[in-house]
């Protein structure tokens, strides 16, 4: 990809997302937010933000879940302008960003019909960037093989499902093992495809996929302490991309509890640090809570850049991350929590 005619075909959509990020909370804003005794409240000091009068039709009492669901409905009406004005290869590009969603919400739709939940109940609680036409099949499913034909075979998906084909029945452990075995595949996917972009978004989201890689890696193991989860099975759902893979893969696989994790974080500075910041005390920040943190340090870094693709896929995760924060806000604020109110991970 050319940065010299880069801005004939993507400039225009580069200048709105650096626009979109200028709207992004910023702390002095959470400060604000904090001062809040009720959600309506919040609500009027989210209207001096970009968020503006998101929220004016709703009625009192504001409840924390319409908050979310408007928060996330202007991410995707964002998100969904870029795309209809996009071209390849951006447009396949924020495709791939929206994998990710789709698988989420298929584990999600899983998981709902295994509890006996009805696919009307579960619809409107899938995130928008992920949906598909297929969805409301997939209550028909009992066997993965059936999933697949049934549901997976016409989305884009379907290649990532090849691993997970069986006549098992679906039941918790499958479903875990299908999320992480999807996440795997695409990871590496999403990864091989922005190699073929070449320049400053291959470099860039090598490095962001690569703490990707890596984050699950570490996940999956810490999870799967005191699990059905053999260690063999352990290493098929690790994404082979990543600056653990192979060597830290190997190790992780042999890990038995969360000091061998930690052990081998130790041979990788970045991770190091994040084990050495967190723990389990209600003053001290979670590993979950670290990572989020380093996270949202490398999106930051893409709008150091010009002429690439990664400022959107950073643009999505910074909005997750405002969104999160502004709903953790808002729990503290409605359960009148305020000890914990400032648990939120600042971006700006």
């Amino acid at each position: 990809m050319n940065s010299l005619n880069f801005n004939i075909d993507f400039g225009y959509l580069e200048g709105l997302v650096r626009g979109f990020k200028s709207g992004i909370v910023k702390q002095a804003d959470y400060l604000n937010l904090m001062q809040c005794e009720t959600l309506d409240d919040l609500k009027l000091h989210l209207q001096s933000t970009d968020y503006g009068n998101f929220l004016s039709n709703e009625p009192s009492p504001l409840q924390v879940s319409i908050i979310d669901d408007k928060i996330r409905e202007k991410l995707v009406i964002e998100f969904e302008h870029m795309r209809t004005q996009s071209v390849v290869p951006l447009s396949t590009f924020l495709d791939y960003i929206t994998y990710g969603y789709m698988i989420d919400n298929i584990v999600l739709l899983i998981t709902g019909t295994l509890h006996q939940h009805t696919i009307s109940e579960l619809i409107p609680k899938c995130h928008p960037l992920g949906s598909f036409e297929q969805m409301e099949a997939l209550s028909i499913a009992s066997t993965l093989l059936e999933l697949y034909n049934a549901v997976l075979v016409d989305t884009p998906l379907a290649p990532y499902f090849i691993d997970c084909i069986s006549e098992q029945d679906i039941d918790e452990l499958n479903i875990e093992i299908i999320r992480n075995t999807l996440y795997r595949a695409y990871l590496e996917d999403f990864y091989k495809f922005c190699q073929t972009l070449g320049s400053t978004t291959a470099d860039y989201m090598s490095e962001v996929l690569a703490f990707e890689a890596d984050r699950r890696a570490i996940t999956i193991t810490i999870n799967s302490f005191g699990t059905e989860l053999t260690k063999d099975d352990r290493a098929t759902l690790f994404p082979r991309c990543g600056k653990l893979f192979p060597e830290g893969h190997s190790a992780l696989v042999r890990a038995d509890d969360y000091e061998h994790v930690r052990a081998v974080a130790e041979f990788y500075s970045e991770y190091r640090i994040l084990f050495e910041e967190s723990g389990n005390n209600p003053t001290e920040k979670t590993l979950e809570d670290k990572f989020f943190e380093h996270e949202v340090m490398l999106m930051k870094k893409a709008f150091l850049e010009q002429f690439h693709f990664g400022i959107f896929y950073a643009y999505v995760k910074l909005k997750e991350q405002e969104n999160r924060n502004i709903v953790w806000i808002a729990e503290c604020v409605a359960q009148r929590h305020q000890t914990r109110i400032d648990g939120y991970i600042p971006i700006f």
